[in-house]
């Protein structure tokens, strides 16, 4: 099923399981090389979701702000974004441009993303790909300015999201996971990918 809200081009159950565990497994593999880490906002909070990334840069935040470093924490480099990540980016964006971060979230129990913009890259024309694996989240779609009416909608395990043009700079978040509504993953939770261009 493919449906658009608020200009978010959301595929249902776009990756069959066989997909799904082999993406579960790439990621695996990134967390070996990139071990996942739980960064702090600004404001010295510990986010809930803990994360990691691949490509030629990974997202980062502390004290100092949210941004784009060259290394993962522990002073090594990122590891390749995978290709079957890489082939769903260029088959859902229908781009030769590679994006150059693969962010990973992993949401445990009781991990939620407040409502924010995607808006440390240089140039916005370029979209956002998000792929959901595992538990379901409770994705919620507002605005391009803090506050009003918002949307929400489940995102279940298989879930592809092209966020472009109007929704590119939307303000966006997840209230809540179903914990271990999803087998895909053993202990329980949800992975996100985002996929950015971000030079």
């Amino acid at each position: 099923m493919h449906v658009i809200v608020r200009g978010f081009d959301i595929h249902k159950a776009y990756l069959d399981p066989t997909q799904q565990v082999g993406l579960v497994d790439d990621i695996r593999r990134v967390a070996e090389a990139a071990p996942m880490f739980s960064p702090e906002t600004p404001y010295g909070k510990p986010m809930s979701v803990r994360m990691t990334s691949a490509g030629a840069v990974g997202w980062y935040a502390d004290h100092s702000g949210y941004r784009y470093v060259p290394k993962h924490p522990n002073g090594v480099d990122w590891p390749p974004i995978p290709d079957a990540v890489l082939e769903l980016w260029h088959d859902m964006t229908g781009l030769e441009r590679a994006p150059d971060c693969c962010l990973i979230n992993y949401y445990g129990e009781g991990a939620r993303m407040g409502m924010h913009q995607d808006k440390d890259e240089a140039d916005f024309k370029w979209p956002v790909l998000s792929v959901s694996l595992g538990d379901a989240g409770l994705f919620r779609i507002g605005n391009t300015t803090r506050g009003g009416k918002t949307e929400s909608l489940w995102l279940e395990s298989g879930d592809v999201v092209l966020m472009g043009d109007e929704a590119r700079l939307t303000y966006h978040g997840v209230d809540r996971i179903r914990f271990r509504s999803s087998s895909l993953l053993p202990k329980g939770g949800r992975i996100n990918l985002t996929c950015r261009v971000v030079f």
